[in-house]
Order: structure tokens, then C-alpha cells, then sequence
């Protein structure tokens, strides 16, 4: 690309540099995040990903790894509003949006006003997701969908950068709700946080139980966080890169070009979201190794968080205790990078 600095369009040194601020930024904030979390180096570079992508995570694992502490650290290190909300049975649609309330003017009028909820924030975490009651469920995935709510009739436009960060427990079934693939779905990534080691735990122990915790400092505005998001959908992606990430989608379905696994095991597979998170993470890693353009080594290395939440399980595949990360696997093993 050469430059063209005469008409004001944007110069390979403009690209070179907003790339090189980009990786900065991206290590600035992994690097203070890492202060306080043990372990789990990819699940915080996944997370990373998601936020410059504009999409949301989910994060799977039992009680006590560090997922809340996770969230928490990232909202210390991004200066922008960060709210928790503690997801449980009896949590209304409203707790969440917010809804009109009567107030009284000055005058002694009656007036309605929209009381924002705890929505209206930049990085929420959505406690236990998975405890809430579908409907309030909904209210909230409606928002990651469509970046605003509507009350009485009126449309409010949720704040930039919004990150919605959902935990849920694996094994933990009564009196949870799981959420319909409908709305999984709208998920950028799903992250599995898994136990850690000894070495982990160790450290884990001295750093909580000796001295004082950490604090994070800010290390980027939530404006730079909105450019950079801009900046990553440029990144240019070949056509043949393109196809594979489609044929990878394709392979998880049965009835179309399904791989073996696939079709004895997959009620259904990924959704056309699949591909769009496997192209924009696929951005961010071939920005992180400093290339400009996405290869299909970069599709693979964000395909499982990409995919694992859109397969649905048949029965067989349930029963036999087949998971969806296999599945990927072996779509990984089949589907050639370059068509047959």
C-alpha cells in the first residue's frame, strides 16, 4: 500500500504505527492483568481478544479459579465503568435494563424517568449466568446483540466500549437454567477455565496469603479500546483464508459437508457467527505476531473457543461422553487448508 498522504488517505506508516500501538496496548493490559491472575495465560489472551473484537465471553469452570478476579482485573486496567451482577432465581428483566420511574419536577409535576440499570456500563460481569431465569437471561444477551435497550417505547444506546463477561459453574445443575443455543450463540468465545497445578497453586498461596495483593493501575483509555476495534475489522484477510474458515463451519454439520465425528455425533453445528469470530480473533492473532493479514494457522489457533459453544450434541454423542472440543479436533484434522 503506498502512502497517499496528499489526499489524506491512510499511509502504510499510519497501518505500521496503529499496528505497533495496538500490540502495546494488547501486552500493556495482558501484563497488568497477569499481576493478579496465576496461570491461565491463555484464557486472559482469549479474553483480550474477545474485548478488541467487540464481542463477549463466557467463561466455564468451578467455583474458587479466578474467574471473578479475572473480570475485575481487567476493568482495573481499562479505565471505564465496570459493574458485577450477581445473576439468581428471582433477578427481574428490569434489575438489569433499568425501568421508568415517576418523579416529581420542581413545579410539583408528575414526570416519568428512565433509570439506567447496571447495564449501562462498559465491562459487565454476569455472575452465575446461568442462575437467572430465561427471561432475564434474554434482557440481557438482547443487549450484547444489539448494543441497546428499548423501555417505554424508547430506544437507549448502551455506552462503547460494552463487554459482557458471563461465568457459569459445569457441574452445578438444580436450580440453574442453562441458556438456550439461541443465546449462547452470542457469545464470541467460549472459555473453559480449567484447575490449575501445583506449581499454580503454590504461587497462588504466596501471593495471597503473604504481603498485600497488587494493584492495578489503568493502562488504556476506553476511547483507544473503540479505535482499536475500529483498526482490527481492516486488517486484510486473503479469499482463500476466507474459505477455509467457511469449510471449518461446514464441517461440523451432518447433513451438509460433516465430518465423520459430525455426523454420527452433531445435532446440529455452528452458526454463521462461528465464522465471523474465527476471522476477527483470527485478526488479532496475525496482528499479535506483527503481520498484516490473516493466515489460516491464525483461524486454527482461535477455533476451538470460536466453535465449541455453537455444536450441538445427538444423543449418542452425549451418551458416549463425546465433547465438542473433540469434535473441533478432528474438523481441524480433516478440513485441508487449500480445497481438494
Amino acid at each position: 500500500m503506498a502512502p497517499e498522504t496528499d489526499t489524506g488517505k491512510t499511509t502504510t506508516q499510519d497501518i505500521e504505527k496503529k499496528a505497533a500501538d495496538f500490540r502495546k496496548t494488547f501486552t500493556r493490559l495482558r501484563e497488568e492483568i497477569m499481576k493478579q491472575i496465576v496461570g491461565y495465560e491463555e484464557v486472559v489472551e482469549l479474553v483480550l481478544i474477545s474485548l478488541f473484537c467487540r464481542g463477549h465471553v463466557l467463561l466455564e469452570g468451578v467455583p474458587g479459579l479466578g474467574k471473578t478476579l479475572l473480570v475485575r482485573s481487567l476493568a482495573e486496567a481499562v479505565n471505564s465503568t465496570f459493574t458485577r451482577i450477581q445473576f439468581t432465581p428471582d433477578l427481574m428483566p428490569a434489575d438489569i435494563i433499568g425501568t421508568t420511574v415517576v418523579v416529581e419536577s420542581e413545579r410539583g409535576e408528575k414526570l416519568f424517568r428512565f433509570q439506567q440499570g447496571p447495564i449501562f456500563n462498559n465491562i459487565i460481569l454476569a455472575d452465575e449466568i446461568n442462575r437467572a431465569t430465561p427471561k432475564t437471561q434474554s434482557a440481557l444477551l438482547e443487549a450484547m446483540q444489539e448494543g441497546h435497550v428499548s423501555v417505554g417505547g424508547v430506544t437507549h444506546v448502551l455506552q462503547q466500549p460494552f463487554y459482557v463477561l458471563g461465568t457459569q459453574n459445569p457441574i452445578e445443575m438444580e436450580g440453574t437454567y442453562p441458556l438456550p443455543e439461541a443465546q449462547i450463540d452470542r457469545f464470541f468465545f467460549k472459555l473453559n477455565v480449567e484447575f490449575l497445578g501445583e506449581d499454580e497453586l503454590v504461587e497462588i498461596m504466596d501471593r495471597t496469603t503473604r504481603g498485600k495483593i497488587p494493584t492495578l493501575e489503568h493502562v488504556v483509555e476506553a476511547q483507544e479500546i473503540v479505535e482499536l476495534q475500529q483498526f482490527i475489522r481492516n486488517v486484510e484477510i486473503a479469499d482463500h483464508v476466507k474459505r477455509y474458515a467457511a469449510r471449518l463451519v461446514l464441517a461440523t454439520h451432518p447433513e451438509l459437508e460433516g465430518v465423520d465425528l459430525a455426523k454420527q455425533y452433531i445435532r446440529y453445528g455452528a452458526s454463521p457467527r462461528g465464522v465471523q469470530s474465527l476471522i476477527l480473533g483470527g485478526k488479532v492473532k496475525a496482528l499479535l505476531t506483527d503481520r498484516f493479514h490473516v493466515s489460516t494457522e491464525d483461524i486454527r489457533a482461535v477455533a476451538k473457543p470460536s466453535l465449541r459453544h455453537r455444536i450441538l450434541l445427538n444423543f449418542e454423542g452425549e451418551a458416549e461422553g463425546i465433547t465438542s472440543d473433540q469434535i473441533v479436533d478432528r474438523v481441524l484434522e480433516a478440513v485441508p487448508e487449500t480445497p481438494a
